[in-house]
């Protein structure tokens, strides 16, 4: 894949669309080009934040460990952007991500992503929605998670009255 590709493809993706093409051709030649094979980790849960990456083919997984093993709770696919709550928050990755297909991605590293969001306000803006928008997800799936729990917590204590 060449430079000017990898600005069309960061210039696909709305955290970028404002940024003018000569930042993003700078971004994109300072930023790492690697291809994983499908199982290949980009990074792990726990792992600091040092990157972002932005998918530029191919198909990735997101897991959460838990006491009973991974949980994939995303796929992220071509466009998509992983690693930048990390790298934003000065802490611990929340989650793997793993290639499922053979994949392509350039990774941002931290200072880049940082002096990129100074730079121009209306990425921090794009970024604030994204995050946002994750969290208004991850919430209506956990209150469907308890609910479903108080269900059938409730159908366990009728069934007991039986």
């Amino acid at each position: 894949m060449l430079l000017k590709d990898e600005v069309k493809i960061l210039r696909r993706l709305p955290l970028f669309a404002g940024v003018e093409p000569t930042k993003l051709k700078l971004l994109a030649f300072t930023s790492d080009r690697l291809r994983y094979a499908p199982g290949g980790v980009l990074f792990r849960q726990g792992d600091m934040g040092d990157a972002a990456y932005v998918i530029l083919s191919g198909i990735a997984e997101v897991l959460i460990e838990s006491p009973a093993g991974p949980i994939k709770v995303a796929e992220v696919r071509e466009d998509a952007i992983v690693g930048e709550i990390a790298i934003l928050c000065d802490v611990a990755r929340t989650a793997t991500v793993r290639a499922m297909t053979d994949l392509d991605a350039l990774r941002i590293n931290k200072e880049h992503f940082l002096n990129l969001m100074k730079d121009y306000p209306e990425i921090t803006i794009e970024v604030i929605r994204e995050l946002a928008n994750r969290l208004s997800v991850t919430s209506m799936e956990l209150s469907e998670e308890r609910a479903k729990a108080r269900r059938h917590q409730e159908e366990m204590l009728v069934g007991k009255d039986d």
